[in-house]
């Protein structure tokens, strides 16, 4: 299950209890099956275990402050909210789950999780007498009714003295439960077909036309789809990251290329995801050699290349199809037209520009299918991949 942590960024919270000693192991194990970690702690917590070593074993500065002039500057308190895919309070004293289940804002780790749309998990730790108190439950019975992830606590022996429920579950035990958080099982045992990235479409050996896709999307949409227990094969164009774990991939470069890829995946594919910005014409002649600037004007003469997600729409028996539209004017109207006119199931929308969309870090979409018709705010393309993989398990089942 570790391998669902990979890349994801993790939001820890250091409260004031002794159990704070083992959040600087938390964080090791979380980095080494490739977690990306943040911390920040309330001043009780700075008692029991220093900022610096929260910062030696992450690798970043610590949070410490609401109001924070310098973090404010760099990453506030709401940017950090947006950043983290999961907040993590660990260890979470009674006072903690008190405030949090008031709904208190009056410290940096509650108003952290209040501003964040990132699932919350808290793992308690406290002295038996506290955690077994009716007033401490039944602030339990709230945080789990709005959806906070609860891990532990364990019983064993306590720094007081006491034996009793109340110790902070092990890091190495915490991993594999916060692990299960992202393995959603919404396409357990499905094959998820995705393209992704950009085509090159050559113009002489050294030349190509292309367009500004990185892959992103595609990416993130195949990291989704095999967290919620896809088995996922990526057909991807020329980008420059690597491969999400456990997910099979096929490397190509043209528009042709890509397509028979896709075509010869459909007879096993069950949802096919045309996230690939594919290049629509390529050059009729391809130059043998290098085409040389000495004359003034060069003609190319270019063809369609074909269109893969229409194509896959033709299939006599065609998977569930998803398609996305990038566009720069009349987006829905648009994207509407092209969902029926491909025959696809689903299209996702974007507007091109302003900062979201192809060759950002982030998007802003809006989900259309002939049930529905849902916008998703601005996020972060992982974030948004796994609200998309959701909506598109939901639909599939439909």
């Amino acid at each position: 299950m570790k391998q669902f942590l990979a890349n994801k960024r993790i939001l820890l919270g250091v409260t004031g209890s002794i159990a704070a000693y083992k959040s600087a192991d938390l964080v090791r194990r979380l980095r080494e099956v490739g977690a990306i970690v943040r911390v920040a702690m309330s001043e009780n917590a700075k008692r029991f275990i220093t900022p610096l070593t929260m910062q030696a074993v992450s690798g970043y500065p610590v949070h410490e402050e609401l109001f924070d002039v310098q973090a404010e500057a760099a990453m506030g308190h709401i940017e950090l909210a947006r950043w983290a895919d999961l907040v993590l309070i660990a260890p979470a004293t009674a006072d903690f789950m008190a405030r949090l289940k008031n709904g208190n804002a009056d410290d940096l780790l509650t108003t952290l999780c209040l501003a964040t749309h990132a699932p919350i998990t808290i793992a308690p730790a406290m002295n038996q007498a506290m955690w077994k108190h009716t007033l401490t439950q039944e602030n339990l019975q709230v945080l789990k009714m709005k959806n906070v992830h609860v891990l532990g606590p364990t019983e064993g022996s306590q720094a007081c003295g006491d034996v009793g429920f109340g110790r902070m579950i092990e890091p190495i035990d915490m991993i594999e439960k916060i692990s299960k958080i992202f393995a959603t099982g919404a396409l357990a045992g499905l094959n998820v077909v995705i393209t992704a990235g950009p085509t090159h479409e050559a113009i002489d050996p050294i030349r190509f036309i292309t367009n500004g896709s990185t892959g992103k999307m595609g990416y993130a949409l195949a990291e989704a789809a095999r967290e919620a227990g896809a088995n996922v094969t990526l057909i991807t164009g020329p980008v420059s990251m690597p491969v999400p774990r456990y997910v099979d991939s096929i490397p190509v470069i043209s528009a042709n290329e890509m397509y028979d890829a896709v075509m010869k995946k459909m007879p096993e594919c069950d949802i096919f995801i045309a996230a690939a910005a594919v290049g629509d014409y390529r050059c009729q002649t391809i130059a043998d050699q290098k085409i040389h600037k000495d004359e003034s004007i060069v003609q190319l003469v270019l063809e369609r290349n074909p269109d893969i997600a229409a194509s896959v729409g033709q299939l006599t028996e065609k998977p569930f199809i998803v398609g996305f539209a990038a566009e720069t004017e009349n987006v829905i109207v648009q994207a509407k037209a092209k969902r029926e006119r491909k025959k696809m199931n689903m299209i996702i929308a974007n507007q091109v520009g302003g900062g979201v969309g192809m060759g950002s870090d982030e998007n802003e979409v809006t989900v259309i299918s002939p049930y529905m018709e849902m916008s998703l705010a601005q996020a972060t393309k992982r974030k948004l991949a796994r609200q998309l993989i959701a909506i598109i398990a939901n639909e599939y089942k439909r």
